[in-house]
């Protein structure tokens, strides 16, 4: 029996867990998932990293966890990403999607990971990217869009990414940057774009004045000599993009000069026509003269003596 003196030493909350008949459960430490926090198809190691790589699975397994750090789902079949598909992996730093055969994903596919630094949609199937894809990894440090067949990139599909730091858009279709692109990427100091058809043409303008901007390169960053080496006089030719007030004029006053340019020819075409039927009408009237036939009969009934001109009288 435990003497008094010795019930003394303990604090009373910790004493209250020593009686107590019930068992007690310690938590799992953060960043290790258990075995009943890791996806079934996975193999889990310490240190939050889940391994699903070569598995053969058609997409995204269920049980994510917030414990899981690195998922690793390489070298699967996964062809579609769709809305949330990794809810309940908020605490998700890198996330591998390589080789998967990927041909589309949703714009809200990596809502709530707003933890995640690196991204990896390497080497897969992708042709094009819906505005707002990665909008919501704010925390995004490296992505890789590398070995697509990309032929256009919109600037409202990255948003704005304060953290970039790493992009790389080699071995795809791209023939130009749009403009607007790389502007909100301020942390952007390496971006690989080897391997891509690029147009000698004013679409580069835009990159080649974020390259003359970067001139001093990082050991990850591949700049293209020749675009560096062109000045901006270089595009004087090229008509400028217009802004958004530019733009609002253009649509305004356009369909508003149209109609009033189709009015203005519907009323010169009515004037144009009624002067010239009127001046048909007079034309006719002019030339128009009586039978000769006629003049004579009323010439003879209108001779002195005629029983016409005494009924006249």
């Amino acid at each position: 029996m435990l003497s008094p003196s010795f019930l003394s030493r303990w604090p009373p909350p910790l004493l209250l867990l020593l009686l107590s008949p019930w068992p007690v459960w310690t938590a799992t430490p953060t960043g290790t998932p258990s075995a009943r926090d890791c996806p079934e198809a996975c193999a889990c190691a310490p240190g939050g990293q889940a391994n699903c790589s070569g598995r053969a699975l058609p997409g995204v397994p269920a049980g994510l966890s917030l414990s899981i750090r690195e998922l690793l789902l390489d070298h699967n079949r996964v062809r579609a990403l769709l809305p949330g598909a990794f809810v309940g992996a908020g605490g998700l730093l890198r996330l591998d999607l390589r080789e998967n055969g990927l041909r589309w994903v949703h714009a809200r596919a990596f809502w709530g990971l707003s933890a995640l630094q690196e991204l990896d949609l390497s080497a897969n199937q992708l042709e094009a990217l819906v505005p707002g894809t990665f909008a919501s990894l704010r925390a995004l440090c490296k992505l890789s869009l590398a070995d697509n067949r990309l032929a256009r990139l919109e600037p409202t599909v990255l948003g704005a990414l304060p953290l970039l730091r790493a992009l790389s858009l080699h071995d795809n279709e791209l023939t130009a940057l749009a403009p607007g692109v790389l502007a909100g990427l301020p942390a952007l100091s390496s971006l690989r774009l080897r391997g891509n058809p690029w147009a000698c043409g004013c679409a580069l303008r835009p990159l080649c004045a974020w390259l003359r901007r970067h001139p001093r390169p990082t050991p990850g960053l591949q700049t293209l000599n020749l675009l560096t080496a062109l000045p901006d006089t270089a595009f004087r030719h090229c008509v400028q993009p217009l802004t958004p007030r530019d733009r609002v004029v253009v649509y305004t006053l356009g369909p508003v000069s149209f109609l009033a340019s189709l009015a203005t020819c519907l009323a010169l075409g009515s004037v144009l026509t009624a002067w010239r039927t009127r001046r048909q009408r007079a034309t006719t009237c002019r030339t128009w003269r009586p039978p000769l036939n006629l003049g004579l009969r009323e010439a003879s009934a209108a001779e002195p003596g005629s029983p016409a001109a005494t009924a006249q009288v």
